[in-house]
């Protein structure tokens, strides 16, 4: 599995590139490079001047990413970019990802990944899903 950068121009071109390459799959998004400067110190916040920005500020581009690979190629995609809630990991499945990865929830919640995955299963008992699965690339675009 080849984990892609965000800080490219055309995530689904480097997604082609990986499949052609041979990856069996791929995974996105990662944090994204960001600023934050002092405005009494006209300084930057964070030492090594720049750093990475994830969780829930990063999911809307993180879901429009996977949605471009998915496009792009047919090997599996983990999406994987502000996912605190079921409903994340499903608008991630709609957009194109065939698995999700949570990760800065887990700095908040131990439990966030065995509560996200017990409420996807609610959620798609609520909503006459009856594999998880069928949500990939399920979205009306």
């Amino acid at each position: 599995m080849v984990k892609l950068s965000p800080n490219v121009t055309d995530i689904g071109l480097m997604a082609y590139v990986a499949a052609d390459a041979g990856a069996d799959a791929v995974s996105l998004v990662n944090t994204f490079l960001s600023l934050v400067i002092d405005v009494e110190t006209r300084r930057p916040r964070i030492a090594n001047v720049t750093g990475g920005l994830s969780g829930p500020a990063i999911k809307p581009i993180a879901v429009r990413m996977v949605y471009e690979a998915s496009k792009a190629v047919t090997i599996p995609i983990v999406g994987m970019g502000g996912i605190v809630r079921a409903e994340d990991a499903v608008e991630f499945m709609l957009a194109g990802a065939t698995a999700v990865q949570v990760g800065t929830a887990s700095y908040a919640d131990p439990r966030a990944v065995e509560n996200i995955a017990n409420n996807l299963k609610r959620w798609c008992a609520s909503h006459d899903v009856a594999h998880v699965s069928s949500l990939t690339r399920a979205a009306v675009i």
